[in-house]
Parts: C-alpha cells; structure tokens; sequence
C-alpha cells in the first residue's frame, strides 16, 4: 500500500467514526423501545397529582393562575423560562388547573426521553439503545423530578431530543431533522436560563470530537488536508441553494418560537404585547425587540454572576445528589466511555460527545449554580445516561459471550452485576418517587435522609388541611382566609401577582397557589385586635402565635402542619362549621 493510499484509508476511517455503525435496525428494537416509553409515561402519570405541591411550584403555578386571570404576562430571569407561563395557561384554560395537569407538561416531555434511543439507531447497539430507554425512563433523580412542575428536567429532555435530531440530520441528509432539532433547541431556550451552559459545553465536546479524528491521522500533512476538506465541505453546504434555504428557514424557525414565547402580553394595560401587535403591526418591532435583545438582557442581569460561595461544598454537595440519585450511571458512564474509547475498533462519537457533556457538566455546575439544589444533578445525567447505557451493555456481551464458550463463572458475575445495576435504580426510585415523595427520611428511625426532596417541600400530612381550607373558601362569602403575623403580612394582596411579590407572601407558599384555584379571598393583618370572634373561616398563623390566636377564636379547630420539609410549624384554624361540612362531604 502506498503512503497515499494509507493517508486515504486514515481519512475514510475519521469521516467513517463521524457516520456510525452502519447497521440495519429490527424492528423488535423499536417494538421494545416503544414499550420502555409506555413504561416511562405510566410511572410519570400515575398518581402525579399526590405530592402536594413545593414551594417553587406553588408561586410559579400560582402567577400562571394570575396570568390567565388578567391577561398580563413579561419575562423575569428570577423565575426562570415561559415555557409553563403559557403552556400550562392554555391547559388550564381547557381543562382546570390542578397538581396533576399542572405537572404534565414535564411528565409527557421526559416520558418521552427513551424514543431519543432511536434517534441514536445508527450509532448504537440494539441492547445499548434499549438500555438507554430504561435508564432515561427509571432513572431516580430523572423520575422524581419529571413528576414536578420545573424547567430542569424539560430542558435536558428538549436538549437530547435536539441532540438527536442533528445526529440524524448528519446521518441521513433529510431537512427535517434539522427543522425538527432546531424547534427542540428553541423550546429548550424557553426553559431556563442554563441552556447557554449546554451550548457552551456542546462546543467544547465539538473540539474533542475533531480531535479524536485528527488523532486518527498519522501525520500533520494529512490532519492539514482532513481540516482543509471539512472547511470546504462545511463551505460548499453553506452555500448550497437547497442547504442554504434550509438553515436560513431554520433560523427563523428558531426566532419564531422564541418570539412567541417571550413577547410580552398586555391585555389591557399599555405598553407592547403580543396579540395586540396583531392588531396594530406597528407594534412588531417592539415586540419582536423585548422578545429577543430585552430577554437576553434581562437572562445576562440575573444569571451572569455565578455561584458565590464555595466551589468545593457546592461540589460536594451536588455530588453527594447525584451518588444518591444515580449512583448506576455514574458508575458505569466512564466504563462504558473507556470501553468504547479504548476497546472497541474505533470511539464513537455520540458516546464521547455525550460523556463529555455530562463530565463537564458535573464539573462545572458546582461553579455556575446559585443554589446547589438536588434537581441540578439532571443536567449531567440525562447525557451520562447515554455512555452509562454503553456500560451496561457491555456487561450483557460479556454476559452472554461467557454462555457460549460456557464460562458459568463469568456469566453468573454478569448477570449478577446487572440485576445490582436494576435492582438498585428500581428500589432507590420506589422509594424517593413513590413511598417518601415529600419526607425527610427514607426509614421510620430518621436515619437515612430522602436527598432528593429539596427543603422547599411541604412536609408528609398537608393535603387534607388545605383540602379543607379550599373547601371552607369556596362555601363561604368575603374574606376567606386570613394570616396573622408578621412572617405573612402582605399591604397589598394584588402586589403578589408576579415574581415582585413581598416577602410575606413567599412564607405563604404552597398555600397561595391552593386558595387561588379554590377562588378564596384572602387577607394578612399582624394586630391581634383584629382576629375575633367575626373572623373569616380559615385562620393561619405561625406555631409560635396559636395559642394567642386560638384564645380570640370561637369554634375552630387548630392543625399544625410544616410548610417546608422542616422548621416552618404552621397552624390553620378552621371554622368548626366549616370542617364538619367537610367531613359530611367526604362521607
């Protein structure tokens, strides 16, 4: 062979590890596939609607209530993405609020997640692409949260699914791949501001992929000639008539998602909106400006500093997150990078590229984060899921090669190895999603703390009080609930329609978003003077202040319940009346 026909051969094996496998698909891999995402929708569906709502669910829900209501809507980085502001304001408007619906959103997106396997088809393996699904659909920290009203969880999912979509793209040549992709990465841009952490990362582990190829070469003539084709390549499509068309379509696909869901609405108060815009166009650039520039601006004010403290607890912590959540995964994602990276023919690149990702990610977050909270610990997972799948996979080979040559040994260790990796995914999510979903402890004796329940949440127990506050507020006239007390007091109640809300109202949540959709009238007042024997039918004050509250009320009957997981003891005092027509009603 001659030394041109080798530099030719390194080349076509480089552009060949960007193309994959190369393999034809069954369909009994989709079949399976499909079946692990029936899995996924049923454990996010059922019961979703149990777990009283957390505190950050509580406000958000509660604004997307106050933003039906009237009508006015803008973009804060305080409180995250639109991306629930206006998708669940459209369920609301069709079928009700509640927990349940409010949660769906997440739980159909993630559900999802296991069909981004076959986006994958001609890079991984069948058992590797079926691993995959199971992990995405039972993974404990991916799972507790996709039963949860919050942007993380859907922004990993629009970014795998994004991530899919442009590997097919490069796969097969078909433009809707792109269109398809770029409508992810869109929505995934109205989830929450650390999207610009997932594009920064993807550039980083785009440099590593062409590395790797470089690395394939042998000398610097060929890796000068390897880069000088791709620039052409890249070059030529860019200027394609049919490509060109096709990205400049992509990219006003983009904005156009974006728009929608950033522009403004003002019914009935001045200023730019969106639907008004349709009736005056002059309105457009306006819109279109406080959309795009305003957001970027207002996301770069409150997003651009970083975590504050200490890199080392924050990591720790995060850390220690992500070992009681996904213990499996991080286990057996650089097992499977370094198998694929080291014992295989040759690297593939969505295994590195997604090993990549969710090391950097793991590494980083404890620095960008202003508060290390378990649901962070997403971001790394959903791509580590994919080299972890890899792992996995590998142990079935090995597995099942020990079963031909009859190495009983081998294959009893095998199967072992993986019946631990389920076993433990399977009982760490029974018990943080499904049996401890708001407790502290996972065990009667409080020794083994729940991590994945993040203080904000309200303690075991709360439900049937508020159930009875809601149902007090809806069977009575005027003021229906009150707050005693300097930790609730709010001047103005209509000042809590948006994230400017005084801090008393925050010591409220999740109560706020539970009187709202019972359509009670509410009031704070901290004189005592004020709470008598006229007092409306539902009473709420902190522990400390019960007993001086129970002493100027008549008939009402005291619960103490915790707002938060712990150290929020609060009492609500329930019009006797009002708790026995409950009771008949629950009879």
């Amino acid at each position: 062979m001659t030394a041109d026909e080798s530099r030719t051969n390194a080349r076509r094996r480089a552009r060949e590890s960007v193309t994959g496998l190369g393999r034809s698909v069954g369909t009994r891999t989709a079949a399976a596939l499909l079946a692990v995402t029936v899995l996924a929708l049923s454990l996010r569906l059922f019961a979703l609607g149990t777990r009283v709502f957390h505190w950050d669910e509580a406000r958000v829900g509660y604004w997307i209530l106050r933003y039906g209501e009237t009508g006015v809507w803008e973009y804060h980085a305080v409180i995250h993405g639109p991306f629930f502001y206006h998708v669940n304001n459209y369920l609301f408007g069709l079928f009700g609020a509640s927990d349940f619906l409010a949660r769906v959103p997440v739980a159909v997106v993630s559900g999802l997640l296991p069909l981004t396997a076959w986006l994958f088809r001609e890079r991984l393996r069948r058992v590797e692409m079926v691993v995959l699904g199971l992990l995405l659909a039972a993974n404990p920290v991916v799972l507790y949260y996709s039963r949860f009203m919050r942007n993380d969880v859907l922004l990993a999912a629009f970014m795998l699914f994004a991530l899919g979509f442009y590997v097919r793209l490069f796969d097969t040549r078909k433009p809707r791949y792109l269109y398809a992709g770029t409508i992810a990465l869109a929505l995934a841009f109205t989830t929450k501001e650390n999207v610009l952490v997932y594009v920064v990362t993807w550039l980083g582990a785009v440099v590593l992929l062409a590395d790797h190829r470089l690395q394939l070469l042998a000398g610097g003539d060929d890796r000068r000639a390897l880069v000088r084709e791709w620039v052409g390549d890249a070059w030529r499509s860019l200027w394609d008539d049919r490509w060109a068309l096709h990205l400049l379509l992509g990219v006003v696909t983009f904005f156009a998602v974006i728009v929608f869901f950033y522009a403004p609405r003002a019914q009935g108060v001045p200023g730019p909106g969106l639907w008004k815009a349709f009736s005056d166009p002059g309105l457009f650039p306006a819109v279109i400006e406080d959309a795009t520039i305003g957001s970027w601006e207002e996301a770069m004010g409150k997003w651009g500093e970083g975590n504050q403290g200490s890199y080392v607890e924050s990591f720790l912590q995060l850390g220690s997150f992500l070992w009681a959540g996904a213990a499996a995964v991080v286990v057996l994602a650089p097992v499977g990078f370094l198998a694929d990276r080291y014992a295989d023919r040759r690297p593939r690149d969505v295994v590195s590229f997604t090993f990549y990702w969710g090391f950097v990610t793991v590494l980083g977050y404890p620095a960008i984060v202003e508060n290390d909270f378990p649901w962070e610990v997403v971001h790394a997972v959903v791509p580590l899921a994919v080299p972890a799948a890899v792992g996995v996979a590998l142990l079935v080979r090995w597995g099942a090669a020990a079963v031909t040559d009859g190495d009983g040994v081998s294959a009893a260790l095998a199967a072992l190895l993986v019946l631990l990796v389920a076993g433990q995914v399977a009982a760490t999510a029974v018990s943080t999603t499904y049996a401890h979903p708001q407790d502290q402890y996972l065990d009667d004796a409080g020794q083994e703390e729940n991590l994945l329940v993040q203080y904000g949440q309200p303690a075991e127990g709360i439900r049937p009080t508020l159930e009875t506050v809601q149902a007090a507020s809806e069977a009575n006239d005027g003021i229906d609930v009150l707050y005693y007390g300097s930790d609730f007091y709010v001047a103005d109640e209509s000042d809590a329609d948006d994230w400017s809300a005084p801090g008393g109202w925050y010591d409220r949540l999740p109560i706020p978003w539970y009187t709202e959709l019972a359509g009670a009238e509410v009031d704070s007042t901290t004189d005592l003077g004020v709470v008598g024997s006229d007092s409306p039918p539902v009473v709420v004050a902190r522990a400390e202040d019960a007993e001086a509250v129970g002493q100027r009320l008549g008939d009402y009957r005291a619960f103490e319940e915790e707002l938060t997981i712990y150290g929020s003891e609060t009492v609500f005092f329930v019009d006797e009346e009002y708790v026995d027509r409950e009771a008949v009603a629950d009879e």
